[in-house]
């Protein structure tokens, strides 16, 4: 749908049987992480640096809310307004988008300025240009160990679909339940028990959780 590749995950993963908005932190990269604490929560799941960038590609598609990144737009530092790491006319802009975040916590910018609807390798040169939306994303072209494989991506987009295929497979054959642990359900938002678990509010245990698709 949006022209990125194509790779083959096996049928039949899956879902748990608790589903808990409280069990996802630490589980996740945080916009305000250091590029250190991100790299050792990939290897945390035997995900490489590689990976990390490669899999990081995914935000050539989709959108970012300004509170997200607010702090690179204002008041940044006390000798700079905005990150000067970002592109001046991108910051310019972004400005202007996210004015009224605080009283409009809607308000959204594109991950990818130059082609938001493309899954494509732009996202990569974008870095490079400084037009990356969140400090994580430029974390990645500046620190020499992740600025190599932005570089690669950059410079061959093939190469970078082949090595986000290989990533996502990796990531669906993490933790794989079996047995009783597991149900695969009819529904990706709803446990197949009608009954569904309840938490301590007596509400249910879904965080409408969505699966991939096998391709991008």
């Amino acid at each position: 749908m949006v022209g990125g590749p194509h790779y083959t995950l096996r049928f039949g993963r899956k879902d748990g049987l608790i589903s808990r908005a409280d069990r996802v932190e630490g589980h996740y990269a945080r916009t305000n992480m250091t590029i250190s604490e991100i790299i050792n929560l990939f290897s945390s799941i035997n995900l490489s640096v590689q990976d990390l960038v490669a899999l990081s590609g995914a935000h050539t598609i989709g959108f970012s809310h300004c509170n997200e990144f607010a702090k690179r737009l204002f008041n940044f530092s006390t000798t700079a307004e905005t990150d000067p790491a970002l592109n001046r006319n991108y910051a310019e802009g972004l400005r202007k988008l996210c004015a009224n975040y605080t009283t409009n916590p809607g308000m959204s910018a594109f991950n990818d300025v130059m082609t938001p609807g493309k899954f494509d390798n732009l996202y990569f040169q974008n870095l490079q240009r400084g037009l990356g939306l969140l400090a994580t994303d430029n974390a990645l072209v500046t620190d020499p160990r992740t600025k190599p494989f932005v570089d690669l991506y950059a410079a061959d987009q093939a190469k970078f679909f082949e090595d986000f295929g290989q990533a996502i497979q990796r990531v669906s054959l993490m933790k794989v339940k079996t047995g009783k642990h597991g149900e695969v359900r009819r529904r990706c938002d709803a446990f197949n028990n009608l009954q569904q678990p309840q938490d301590s509010n007596n509400k249910p245990q879904d965080s409408n959780k969505k699966k991939k698709n096998s391709s991008a």
